[in-house]
């Protein structure tokens, strides 16, 4: 019986024991439980900044929208270091050259001849230099950071040569004509452009100088728009000469519609390309001394140059603008 006992009471002192040794683990969860959330909160703080920072960087839209679109290690020094410049120079020559060529021998009052030869001269000359044979896209290119300030320049210096090419090929050609004798002057005309002050002579003193300067920015307006759409979906040549060349269409018919049938106005007093009204409006040969030059020379540059540039600019920058609405990132 005493033995009995004694089991009998060993065994409810082992549960106590039993019970007694999770208490340690117990405090330790315990204390690990606070510290956690204190932690976690840390980290999730932490985080949250870092979000808040990055996401704060990125939401600037002027920064965003003015950011450099095209090559960033490309400037003055690192340029000629890759021969593709020159026939990027090449193919800017060329391809205005033709251009020029095609508005002296064709005429601007034919957008349908005008289409086709630019469909065909862009699409010639794209893989070499983007063909954007003429200041106007140049311009908007540059101003949008699509090309470096370097190339841009030395496109429109190659533009200029481009032009000045192709209109001593067509003089050369109508001179050698009327040296022969089988063709005059009088009967045979370049396509050549008319100043606001002759036309002024001709409507007994009444200015079109700001109609014709609104004609040529519209124009380059619409020319650069849709040069800017056809870098954003570009699929070949072929796809981007084509919106190119439909752009130049629409600026040019609207043109002819506004100065034919609004104005009244049969003489040519548009060309929207600065590069070709250099070589044949806005050089004037027959000026007497310079004071008489420049009074021809300023009007003209306001008209055919300086608007047209603006107009090119303000094309790309339009398009951008509706890019950056429809969310869509914008291409080089």
């Amino acid at each position: 019986m005493a033995t009995t006992k004694a089991k009998s009471t060993k065994k409810p002192a082992a549960k106590k024991v039993a019970a007694k040794k999770p208490a340690p683990k117990s405090k330790t969860t315990a204390k690990a439980a606070k510290v956690a959330p204190k932690a976690a909160a840390v980290k999730a703080t932490k985080v949250g900044a870092v979000k808040t920072k990055i996401v704060s960087e990125k939401k600037n839209p002027v920064k965003e929208f003015f950011a450099r679109k095209g090559d960033p290690n490309e400037n003055i020094l690192t340029i000629f270091k890759d021969t593709k410049i020159i026939g990027a120079l090449i193919g800017e020559i060329v391809g205005t050259g033709l251009i020029t060529a095609v508005a002296l021998t064709l005429g601007l009052f034919n957008p349908l001849y005008m289409i086709f030869a630019y469909i065909g001269i862009t699409a010639a000359v794209f893989a070499l230099s983007g063909a954007h044979i003429n200041p106007i896209i140049t311009a908007g290119m540059m101003a949008s950071r699509r090309v470096s300030a370097i190339r841009g320049v030395l496109y429109l210096i190659a533009q200029l040569i481009g032009a000045w090419i192709g209109f001593m090929l067509i003089s050369y050609f109508y001179n050698q004509g009327i040296a022969s004798g089988n063709i005059t002057a009088e009967s045979t005309l370049l396509p050549t452009l008319t100043s606001a002050d002759q036309l002024n002579a001709a409507t007994e003193g009444f200015s079109f100088f700001w109609a014709i300067t609104m004609i040529e920015f519209i124009g380059a307006i619409i020319i650069a728009f849709f040069f800017a759409r056809a870098l954003e979906f570009k699929r070949g040549a072929f796809t981007f000469a084509a919106v190119v060349g439909g752009g130049v269409f629409l600026a040019m018919l609207f043109a002819v519609v506004i100065t034919g049938q609004f104005l009244g106005i049969q003489e040519n007093v548009f060309i929207m390309n600065p590069a070709a009204a250099f070589m044949y409006g806005l050089l004037p040969s027959n000026a007497e001394g310079f004071d008489a030059l420049m009074g021809q020379l300023w009007p003209m540059l306001v008209t055919y140059v300086i608007f047209p540039v603006m107009g090119g600019v303000l094309g790309f920058y339009l398009s951008d603008f509706a890019n950056k609405l429809s969310g869509k990132e914008l291409k080089a």
